[in-house]
Protein backbone atom coordinates (compact mmCIF):
# COMPACT_ATOMS: atom_id res chain seq x y z
CA UNK A 1 0.00 0.00 0.00
CA UNK A 2 3.08 2.29 0.16
CA UNK A 3 4.28 2.12 -3.45
CA UNK A 4 3.12 5.47 -4.82
CA UNK A 5 4.09 4.55 -8.36
CA UNK A 6 1.16 2.16 -8.57
CA UNK A 7 -2.25 3.84 -8.47
CA UNK A 8 -5.67 2.70 -9.54
CA UNK A 9 -8.56 5.13 -10.11
CA UNK A 10 -11.57 3.52 -8.45
CA UNK A 11 -14.13 6.11 -9.54
CA UNK A 12 -14.46 9.81 -10.23
CA UNK A 13 -16.77 12.31 -8.57
CA UNK A 14 -17.48 15.94 -9.40
CA UNK A 15 -14.89 16.95 -6.84
CA UNK A 16 -12.13 14.82 -8.34
CA UNK A 17 -10.76 11.29 -8.60
CA UNK A 18 -10.43 8.90 -5.69
CA UNK A 19 -7.27 6.84 -6.11
CA UNK A 20 -6.02 3.76 -4.33
CA UNK A 21 -2.54 2.34 -4.73
CA UNK A 22 -2.45 -1.20 -6.00
CA UNK A 23 -0.64 -3.84 -7.98
CA UNK A 24 -1.71 -4.00 -11.62
CA UNK A 25 -0.28 -7.50 -11.94
CA UNK A 26 -2.70 -8.73 -9.28
CA UNK A 27 -5.47 -6.61 -10.84
CA UNK A 28 -6.63 -5.41 -7.43
CA UNK A 29 -5.94 -3.02 -4.57
CA UNK A 30 -5.70 -3.58 -0.82
CA UNK A 31 -7.29 -1.12 1.61
CA UNK A 32 -7.59 -1.15 5.39
CA UNK A 33 -10.93 -0.75 7.11
CA UNK A 34 -10.00 2.83 7.99
CA UNK A 35 -9.08 3.59 4.37
CA UNK A 36 -12.39 2.20 3.11
CA UNK A 37 -14.18 4.39 5.65
CA UNK A 38 -12.27 7.42 4.35
CA UNK A 39 -13.12 6.56 0.75
CA UNK A 40 -16.86 6.59 1.42
CA UNK A 41 -16.91 9.30 4.07
CA UNK A 42 -18.26 7.16 6.94
CA UNK A 43 -16.97 5.79 10.25
CA UNK A 44 -14.92 2.63 10.71
CA UNK A 45 -17.77 1.22 12.81
CA UNK A 46 -20.06 1.58 9.81
CA UNK A 47 -17.60 -0.35 7.66
CA UNK A 48 -17.34 -3.06 10.35
CA UNK A 49 -21.09 -3.62 10.14
CA UNK A 50 -21.07 -3.91 6.35
CA UNK A 51 -18.07 -6.27 6.30
CA UNK A 52 -19.76 -8.53 8.82
CA UNK A 53 -22.91 -8.74 6.70
CA UNK A 54 -21.00 -9.24 3.43
CA UNK A 55 -19.20 -12.30 4.81
CA UNK A 56 -22.20 -13.57 6.80
CA UNK A 57 -24.39 -13.54 3.70
CA UNK A 58 -21.57 -15.20 1.72
CA UNK A 59 -21.53 -12.44 -0.87
CA UNK A 60 -17.73 -12.80 -0.76
CA UNK A 61 -15.34 -15.37 0.68
CA UNK A 62 -13.24 -13.85 3.44
CA UNK A 63 -10.23 -16.07 2.81
CA UNK A 64 -10.00 -14.87 -0.79
CA UNK A 65 -10.67 -11.16 -0.20
CA UNK A 66 -8.99 -10.38 3.13
CA UNK A 67 -5.38 -10.65 4.24
CA UNK A 68 -3.28 -9.63 7.22
CA UNK A 69 -0.19 -7.48 6.89
CA UNK A 70 2.36 -6.03 9.28
CA UNK A 71 2.17 -2.27 9.79
CA UNK A 72 5.14 -0.50 11.36
CA UNK A 73 4.93 3.09 12.57
CA UNK A 74 6.66 5.42 15.02
CA UNK A 75 4.68 6.55 18.04
CA UNK A 76 6.75 9.01 20.04
CA UNK A 77 10.05 7.34 20.82
CA UNK A 78 8.71 3.87 20.13
CA UNK A 79 8.43 1.86 16.94
CA UNK A 80 5.17 -0.06 17.09
CA UNK A 81 4.31 -3.12 15.00
CA UNK A 82 0.67 -4.08 14.46
CA UNK A 83 -1.00 -6.72 12.32
CA UNK A 84 -3.86 -5.17 10.38
CA UNK A 85 -6.44 -6.57 8.01
CA UNK A 86 -6.61 -5.38 4.42
CA UNK A 87 -9.44 -5.92 1.96
CA UNK A 88 -9.29 -6.17 -1.82
CA UNK A 89 -11.16 -4.35 -4.58
CA UNK A 90 -14.09 -6.80 -4.49
CA UNK A 91 -14.75 -5.80 -0.89
CA UNK A 92 -14.49 -2.07 -1.66
CA UNK A 93 -17.06 -2.48 -4.44
CA UNK A 94 -19.38 -4.57 -2.25
CA UNK A 95 -19.23 -1.96 0.53
CA UNK A 96 -19.85 0.79 -2.02
CA UNK A 97 -23.17 -0.78 -2.97
CA UNK A 98 -24.26 -0.91 0.70
CA UNK A 99 -22.99 2.34 2.12
CA UNK A 100 -25.44 5.12 2.98
CA UNK A 101 -23.58 8.34 2.26
CA UNK A 102 -23.37 10.97 -0.47
CA UNK A 103 -20.14 9.43 -1.79
CA UNK A 104 -21.73 5.97 -1.65
CA UNK A 105 -24.57 7.28 -3.82
CA UNK A 106 -22.08 8.75 -6.30
CA UNK A 107 -20.25 5.43 -6.38
CA UNK A 108 -23.44 3.51 -7.24
CA UNK A 109 -24.30 6.03 -9.97
CA UNK A 110 -20.82 5.65 -11.44
CA UNK A 111 -20.87 1.83 -11.23
CA UNK A 112 -24.30 1.66 -12.87
CA UNK A 113 -23.11 3.90 -15.71
CA UNK A 114 -20.02 1.74 -16.33
CA UNK A 115 -22.07 -1.48 -16.21
CA UNK A 116 -24.66 -0.09 -18.66
CA UNK A 117 -21.89 1.00 -21.04
CA UNK A 118 -20.28 -2.44 -20.91
CA UNK A 119 -23.57 -4.25 -21.55
CA UNK A 120 -24.79 -2.02 -24.39
CA UNK A 121 -21.43 -1.45 -26.12
CA UNK A 122 -19.66 -4.66 -25.18
CA UNK A 123 -16.64 -2.83 -23.81
CA UNK A 124 -15.57 0.07 -21.59
CA UNK A 125 -12.75 2.48 -22.28
CA UNK A 126 -10.59 4.83 -20.25
CA UNK A 127 -11.32 7.91 -22.37
CA UNK A 128 -8.53 10.11 -21.01
CA UNK A 129 -5.97 7.38 -21.60
CA UNK A 130 -7.25 6.87 -25.17
CA UNK A 131 -6.95 10.62 -25.85
CA UNK A 132 -3.38 10.68 -24.53
CA UNK A 133 -2.46 7.80 -26.82
CA UNK A 134 -4.80 8.59 -29.71
CA UNK A 135 -2.17 8.45 -32.46
CA UNK A 136 -0.87 5.05 -31.34
CA UNK A 137 -4.41 3.78 -30.91
CA UNK A 138 -5.49 4.81 -34.43
CA UNK A 139 -2.29 3.38 -35.91
CA UNK A 140 -3.12 0.06 -34.25
CA UNK A 141 -6.61 0.12 -35.78
CA UNK A 142 -5.00 0.91 -39.13
CA UNK A 143 -2.59 -1.99 -38.74
CA UNK A 144 -5.51 -4.36 -38.19
CA UNK A 145 -7.27 -2.97 -41.28
CA UNK A 146 -4.09 -3.39 -43.31
CA UNK A 147 -4.10 -7.13 -42.74
CA UNK A 148 -7.13 -7.46 -45.02
CA UNK A 149 -7.31 -7.29 -48.82
CA UNK A 150 -8.03 -3.73 -50.02
CA UNK A 151 -11.54 -4.50 -51.25
CA UNK A 152 -12.74 -5.96 -47.95
CA UNK A 153 -14.61 -3.75 -45.49
CA UNK A 154 -13.93 -4.51 -41.82
CA UNK A 155 -16.14 -3.02 -39.15
CA UNK A 156 -14.23 -0.69 -36.79
CA UNK A 157 -15.71 -2.37 -33.71
CA UNK A 158 -14.39 -5.71 -34.92
CA UNK A 159 -10.96 -4.16 -35.41
CA UNK A 160 -11.19 -2.67 -31.94
CA UNK A 161 -11.68 -6.10 -30.39
CA UNK A 162 -8.41 -7.33 -31.89
CA UNK A 163 -6.62 -4.11 -30.95
CA UNK A 164 -7.75 -4.60 -27.35
CA UNK A 165 -6.41 -8.15 -27.28
CA UNK A 166 -3.03 -7.07 -28.71
CA UNK A 167 -2.86 -3.88 -26.63
CA UNK A 168 0.03 -5.20 -24.56
CA UNK A 169 2.33 -5.53 -27.54
CA UNK A 170 2.05 -3.81 -30.92
CA UNK A 171 5.21 -5.66 -31.96
CA UNK A 172 3.02 -8.57 -33.07
CA UNK A 173 1.35 -6.41 -35.70
CA UNK A 174 4.65 -4.98 -36.86
CA UNK A 175 6.07 -8.49 -37.14
CA UNK A 176 3.02 -9.51 -39.17
CA UNK A 177 3.62 -6.69 -41.65
CA UNK A 178 7.26 -7.74 -42.01
CA UNK A 179 6.22 -11.41 -42.32
CA UNK A 180 8.45 -12.45 -39.45
CA UNK A 181 5.71 -13.24 -36.92
CA UNK A 182 6.47 -16.61 -35.35
CA UNK A 183 3.94 -19.04 -33.86
CA UNK A 184 3.91 -19.31 -30.07
CA UNK A 185 2.86 -22.46 -28.27
CA UNK A 186 3.01 -22.77 -24.50
CA UNK A 187 0.82 -25.83 -23.92
CA UNK A 188 2.78 -28.96 -24.78
CA UNK A 189 0.26 -31.66 -24.02
CA UNK A 190 -0.61 -34.84 -25.88
CA UNK A 191 -4.06 -34.41 -27.39
CA UNK A 192 -5.81 -37.01 -29.50
CA UNK A 193 -8.32 -35.94 -32.13
CA UNK A 194 -9.92 -37.93 -34.93
CA UNK A 195 -12.08 -36.84 -37.82
CA UNK A 196 -14.91 -39.01 -36.52
CA UNK A 197 -14.81 -37.35 -33.07
CA UNK A 198 -14.90 -33.83 -34.51
CA UNK A 199 -17.66 -34.78 -36.97
CA UNK A 200 -19.83 -36.03 -34.09
CA UNK A 201 -19.27 -32.84 -32.08
CA UNK A 202 -20.12 -30.64 -35.06
CA UNK A 203 -23.22 -32.76 -35.77
CA UNK A 204 -24.41 -32.11 -32.21
CA UNK A 205 -23.71 -28.40 -32.66
CA UNK A 206 -25.63 -28.45 -35.95
CA UNK A 207 -28.63 -30.18 -34.37
CA UNK A 208 -28.72 -27.63 -31.56
CA UNK A 209 -28.57 -24.70 -33.97
CA UNK A 210 -31.33 -26.19 -36.13
CA UNK A 211 -33.54 -26.83 -33.09
CA UNK A 212 -33.22 -23.15 -32.19
CA UNK A 213 -34.18 -22.28 -35.79
CA UNK A 214 -31.01 -20.22 -36.15
CA UNK A 215 -29.74 -22.01 -39.27
CA UNK A 216 -31.04 -23.83 -42.34
CA UNK A 217 -30.96 -27.58 -42.98
CA UNK A 218 -27.77 -27.30 -45.04
CA UNK A 219 -25.82 -25.77 -42.16
CA UNK A 220 -22.59 -27.71 -41.40
CA UNK A 221 -23.33 -30.39 -44.00
CA UNK A 222 -20.14 -31.73 -45.58
CA UNK A 223 -19.76 -30.90 -49.25
CA UNK A 224 -17.86 -34.13 -49.69
CA UNK A 225 -17.60 -37.07 -47.33
CA UNK A 226 -14.26 -37.14 -45.52
CA UNK A 227 -13.62 -33.37 -45.61
CA UNK A 228 -13.51 -33.09 -41.82
CA UNK A 229 -11.29 -36.15 -41.53
CA UNK A 230 -8.90 -34.58 -44.02
CA UNK A 231 -8.68 -31.35 -42.02
CA UNK A 232 -8.07 -33.20 -38.77
CA UNK A 233 -5.41 -35.28 -40.52
CA UNK A 234 -3.62 -32.08 -41.58
CA UNK A 235 -3.78 -30.65 -38.07
CA UNK A 236 -2.58 -33.82 -36.33
CA UNK A 237 -0.04 -34.96 -38.94
CA UNK A 238 3.45 -36.07 -37.98
CA UNK A 239 6.68 -37.01 -39.73
CA UNK A 240 9.16 -39.50 -38.34
CA UNK A 241 7.25 -39.66 -35.07
CA UNK A 242 7.39 -35.87 -34.61
CA UNK A 243 4.18 -33.83 -34.79
CA UNK A 244 4.20 -31.02 -37.35
CA UNK A 245 2.32 -28.70 -34.98
CA UNK A 246 3.71 -29.49 -31.55
CA UNK A 247 1.70 -27.22 -29.26
CA UNK A 248 -2.02 -27.13 -28.53
CA UNK A 249 -2.12 -23.49 -29.63
CA UNK A 250 -0.63 -24.27 -33.05
CA UNK A 251 -3.05 -27.15 -33.58
CA UNK A 252 -6.02 -24.98 -32.58
CA UNK A 253 -4.90 -22.15 -34.88
CA UNK A 254 -4.56 -24.48 -37.86
CA UNK A 255 -7.89 -26.16 -37.11
CA UNK A 256 -9.60 -22.76 -37.22
CA UNK A 257 -7.74 -21.77 -40.39
CA UNK A 258 -8.49 -24.98 -42.33
CA UNK A 259 -12.13 -25.09 -41.23
CA UNK A 260 -12.68 -21.52 -42.43
CA UNK A 261 -10.53 -21.50 -45.59
CA UNK A 262 -11.15 -25.03 -46.94
CA UNK A 263 -14.95 -24.61 -46.95
CA UNK A 264 -15.77 -28.21 -45.97
CA UNK A 265 -19.47 -27.38 -45.51
CA UNK A 266 -22.24 -26.22 -47.83
CA UNK A 267 -23.02 -23.48 -45.30
CA UNK A 268 -21.73 -22.24 -41.95
CA UNK A 269 -17.98 -22.73 -42.40
CA UNK A 270 -17.07 -19.70 -40.25
CA UNK A 271 -19.43 -20.60 -37.41
CA UNK A 272 -18.48 -24.26 -37.45
CA UNK A 273 -14.80 -23.31 -37.60
CA UNK A 274 -15.08 -20.94 -34.65
CA UNK A 275 -17.01 -23.55 -32.68
CA UNK A 276 -14.41 -26.25 -33.43
CA UNK A 277 -11.60 -23.90 -32.42
CA UNK A 278 -13.09 -23.17 -28.98
CA UNK A 279 -14.16 -26.78 -28.45
CA UNK A 280 -10.64 -28.06 -29.19
CA UNK A 281 -9.04 -25.56 -26.81
CA UNK A 282 -11.36 -26.67 -24.03
CA UNK A 283 -10.80 -30.33 -24.82
CA UNK A 284 -7.05 -29.74 -24.60
CA UNK A 285 -7.45 -27.65 -21.42
CA UNK A 286 -5.40 -24.81 -22.91
CA UNK A 287 -4.62 -22.31 -20.15
CA UNK A 288 -5.26 -19.21 -22.23
CA UNK A 289 -8.48 -20.22 -23.99
CA UNK A 290 -10.27 -17.63 -21.83
CA UNK A 291 -8.47 -14.91 -23.81
CA UNK A 292 -10.94 -15.45 -26.64
CA UNK A 293 -14.21 -13.61 -26.04
CA UNK A 294 -17.12 -13.86 -28.53
CA UNK A 295 -16.43 -10.50 -30.21
CA UNK A 296 -12.73 -11.25 -30.62
CA UNK A 297 -13.48 -14.71 -32.02
CA UNK A 298 -15.87 -13.19 -34.56
CA UNK A 299 -13.29 -10.63 -35.67
CA UNK A 300 -10.53 -13.22 -35.86
CA UNK A 301 -12.67 -15.64 -37.90
CA UNK A 302 -13.61 -12.91 -40.39
CA UNK A 303 -9.98 -11.85 -40.62
CA UNK A 304 -8.96 -15.39 -41.56
CA UNK A 305 -11.84 -15.77 -44.02
CA UNK A 306 -10.83 -12.67 -45.95
CA UNK A 307 -7.06 -13.10 -45.69
CA UNK A 308 -4.75 -13.86 -48.59
CA UNK A 309 -4.04 -17.64 -48.70
CA UNK A 310 -0.36 -16.74 -49.10
CA UNK A 311 -0.51 -15.31 -45.56
CA UNK A 312 -1.56 -18.63 -44.01
CA UNK A 313 1.53 -18.99 -41.79
CA UNK A 314 1.22 -15.42 -40.60
CA UNK A 315 -2.49 -15.78 -39.84
CA UNK A 316 -2.03 -18.94 -37.77
CA UNK A 317 0.91 -17.34 -35.95
CA UNK A 318 -1.33 -14.36 -35.15
CA UNK A 319 -3.86 -16.71 -33.54
CA UNK A 320 -1.20 -18.31 -31.36
CA UNK A 321 -0.05 -14.83 -30.28
CA UNK A 322 -3.55 -14.21 -29.00
CA UNK A 323 -3.41 -17.40 -26.95
CA UNK A 324 -0.02 -16.76 -25.34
Amino acid sequence: MKNKSKQLVVYQTSSGSIELRGDFKAETIWATQAEIATIFGVTSQNITMHLKNIYKQKELVKRATCKESLQVQDEGNRRVERRIKEYNLDVVIAVGYRINSIIGTHFRQWATKILREHITKGYTMHRRRILRNYDSFMKAVGDIQALLPEQVAFDSKQALELVKEFASTWISLDAFDKEVLAPIGTTRRSVKLTGEELAIVIADFRAEMISKKEVSDIFAQERQWGSIAGIVGNVMQSFGGRELYQSVEEKAAHLLYFMVKNHPFADGNKRAGAFSFVWFLRKARAKKSSNINPSTLTALTLLIAESDPKKKNQMTALVTQLLK
